[in-house]
């Protein structure tokens, strides 16, 4: 049984049903996991739209999405402190040019890498 939703909430209504065999259950499964969506929202789109795109998605994207945000944040936490040494006068015009292609390809880099995934 579903839970009881308190007060007026546009998610008041819910709904049970049962699939008659296992392999019902499995294709709808399938369909659900490959849509990468929850299972209320691949029902609600489903109900409303009338159709669900099924979108092939890699098992390890969430976890390299992860890693590419996290390096991201560290090479923009690089640029600040190259940035600030440079107005300090503390960086040379060389290696902050150095620092900066580098930063520039790292970034290329991450962009391509998060293309690929999202295919």
């Amino acid at each position: 049984m579903g839970r009881k939703c308190i007060g007026v909430s546009p998610a008041n209504k819910s709904f049970a049903f049962r699939l008659e065999n296992d392999a019902q259950t499995a294709v709808l499964e399938n369909k659900i996991f490959k849509s990468g969506l929850s299972t209320s929202e691949f029902l609600r789109k489903l109900c409303v739209e009338e159709e669900i795109e099924i979108v092939a998605v890699s098992p390890h994207k969430s976890r390299a999405v992860f890693l590419l945000q996290k390096a991201s944040n560290n090479l923009n936490q690089l640029a600040h402190r190259a940035n600030s040494a440079d107005r300090a006068g503390k960086l040379d015009q060389s290696t902050f040019s150095l620092i900066v292609s580098e930063l520039q390809r790292l970034n290329d880099f991450l962009l391509t890498q998060v293309r690929e995934a999202s295919k």
